[in-house]
């Protein structure tokens, strides 16, 4: 369960990892006649943060096939809604109090990256331990939706306000094909009839 929360918290960061190289990538370019190369000093340090950044994207990614392929191959016995209610906010208040904030640093001070990087590693024990990996601003950007919810499980044992992350929009009464990433929080896929 562990490896899934990690993986959301990387693909959580999709958008800040994308602004941060927006902002630090320096390719210098020349389109007149004196042109020449400008040495490999000069050329990696415009493109270290840039490089990570690309890594930690690419990273995301393969962590968000990992989990679509882990809902695909699901061996739960899904569960019935009983209640469901959209919480789709919460994406919204993890990219204003967290993402947005990170890319005002000032990307040029070692002492700023230091602090950066240990920010990240703080946010993500807390995103983790907290159980707030639900709450994805990256998730949202790729169409997926989360619901607070009653559920109806094998043995009519019904679990409140549990927590479902989904491209589908939910409905009372629906079966939901699922993994489960916590206690309470699930990754699901309304089974069609």
């Amino acid at each position: 369960m562990i490896r899934r929360k990690v993986g959301l918290y990387v693909i959580s960061l999709w958008l800040l990892f994308l602004l941060v190289i927006i902002i630090t990538v320096k390719i210098p370019f020349c389109w007149g006649d004196n042109c020449h190369f400008i040495g490999f000093d000069q050329l990696n340090t415009g493109i270290v943060i840039p490089i990570i950044c690309s890594v930690c994207l690419l990273w995301g990614i393969y962590e968000f096939k990992r989990f679509k392929f882990d809902i695909e191959g699901s061996t739960n016995i899904p569960f019935k809604l009983v209640k469901v209610e959209s919480i789709n906010y919460e994406h919204l208040t993890f990219l204003a109090t967290y993402i947005i904030p990170l890319v005002t640093f000032d990307f040029e001070s070692v002492r700023y990256l230091i602090v950066l990087t240990l920010l990240l590693i703080f946010m993500g024990v807390i995103y983790i331990k907290t159980d707030l990996f639900y709450a994805n601003p990256s998730l949202a950007l790729l169409g997926f939706h989360i619901y607070k919810a009653d559920g109806l499980f094998k043995n009519n044992d019904t679990r409140e306000n549990i927590i479902i992350i989904t491209r589908s929009k939910l409905s009372k009464n629906e079966r939901i094909s699922y993994i489960k990433l916590d206690e309470r929080i699930y990754y699901g896929a309304m089974i069609k009839s």
